[in-house]
């Protein structure tokens, strides 16, 4: 029987209003976030229209096994090709077909030809595709769900309890079939995981040492928005046993950001205005693998899955983010927006319940000296959303839910 498909109305109507420009639209993002999915959902929608002639190529089905190089690629949309109707190529995991971009450069210039493509590397966007088409493709970065698509996805009300499995449970599609009291959710977050770490770290980057990969990953889940540099792990594995040097480390650290298993966010000195190259922060892609990872939300885990959290849903919101660093503390993300370049700071918190947490979360904002705008988001009972002396306090519910 086959799935329902469940429309993530941002994501298609982005990919909708990229097509017809002669460029190829990238759909990237970790293994499993349903990037695939939303290319069966344009292939159901463009087979809809008998104008359409679509050319569907999933390279995780072993019926297409036979292409494997460009030339094959080339040769099998030759045979499917129809000039009479608008072409639409899709294909996904590209990346596992040798030198792909020599063929989708080539067909991307045909007329009435669109080509959508998925991969689970940053590397489908570096080296030879960005050379080959000269910067004629638009990316599209596929997030884990939302919160609201959380809500639809599992058929929950907004609430308490639902906000709670959320966070517990993170945002990966598949989980709609093992229900969120399942056992087997665990299993497949960390199936997930482990096929991205075979697939688009180890095989592809020749790894050698893949159990400290494992331990590297487990040491990066459970110190999610601490500031972590190369040299402070070098540091603390030698201190377990381990000698690794900090280059090693480094390379390992980008191995697992081009998969999408975890993002790095520089420090950004606010007086200074200046990006700063160490002491940044990691959050996972999907924070309900990071709980895989460390054996299940824990006691004390809240702060750091609700930065987390947060981190993801500003990503959604077109945010650019970084860590701001400030001579006389730290603001958790400063953000700008590419359409209009507006800066705005926020500080995650779970409880504002004491006076000292107050002074600590809210202080640090009034400490700076400029008029953008200034947000502490927290889980504080009945805060929906006020203003304290210029800084606006959020629910953390009402920011995934109305955004800012």
């Amino acid at each position: 029987m086959e799935e329902k498909i469940i429309q993530r109305e941002l994501y298609s109507e982005l990919v909708e209003n990229s097509l017809g420009k002669g460029q190829i639209v990238v759909l990237t993002g970790q293994r499993r976030v349903g990037k695939s999915y939303l290319l069966k959902s344009i292939k159901i929608d463009k087979e809809s229209d008998t104008r359409n002639n679509v050319i569907y190529i999933d390279k995780e089905k072993r019926e297409f096994d036979f292409i494997s190089t460009y030339r094959e690629l080339n040769d099998y949309i030759a045979r499917q090709h129809n000039p009479s109707k608008h072409n639409f190529i899709l294909i996904d995991e590209v990346q596992d077909i040798e030198s792909f971009e020599k063929s989708v450069r080539s067909w991307r210039t045909e007329p009435n030809t669109d080509v959508i493509i998925t991969g689970s590397n940053a590397h489908i966007l570096s080296g030879d595709l960005t050379t080959l088409i000269g910067g004629r493709y638009r990316r599209i970065y596929i997030l884990p769900l939302s919160y609201l698509d959380f809500l639809q996805f599992h058929n929950l009300t907004d609430g308490d309890d639902a906000l709670a499995a959320y966070l517990n449970f993170g945002g990966l599609p598949g989980l709609i079939r093992f229900g969120l009291n399942d056992s087997g959710v665990r299993q497949y977050q960390l199936d997930v995981y482990n096929t991205a770490l075979l697939k688009d770290v180890i095989m592809r980057n020749d790894i050698r040492n893949a159990v400290f990969l494992e331990n590297l990953s487990k040491f990066i889940a459970d110190n999610i928005g601490k500031p972590i540099s190369a040299n402070s792990i070098s540091k603390y594995m030698k201190s377990q046993g381990e000698k690794v040097t900090p280059t090693a480390v480094g390379n390992y650290l980008k191995y697992l950001s081009d998969a999408y298993v975890m993002h790095y966010v520089n420090r950004f000195d606010i007086h200074g205005k200046l990006l700063l190259e160490t002491n940044g922060k990691f959050y996972f892609e999907d924070h309900g693998i990071r709980n895989a990872l460390v054996g299940g939300s824990r006691q004390g885990d809240i702060e750091k899955l609700i930065e987390n959290v947060i981190y993801l849903h500003l990503l959604r919101l077109g945010y650019t983010v970084n860590v701001g660093h400030l001579m006389a503390g730290e603001v958790d993300f400063v953000c700008t927006h590419p359409e209009n370049n507006n800066r705005i700071y926020i500080q995650a918190s779970y409880l504002i319940a004491s006076e000292e947490t107050y002074k600590r979360e809210f202080g640090t904002l009034h400490r700076i000296n400029d008029n953008y705008p200034k947000y502490v988001i927290s889980m504080t009972p009945l805060v929906t959303k006020n203003d304290d002396n210029g800084i606006t306090h959020l629910s953390l519910r009402h920011f995934l839910t109305k955004g800012l």
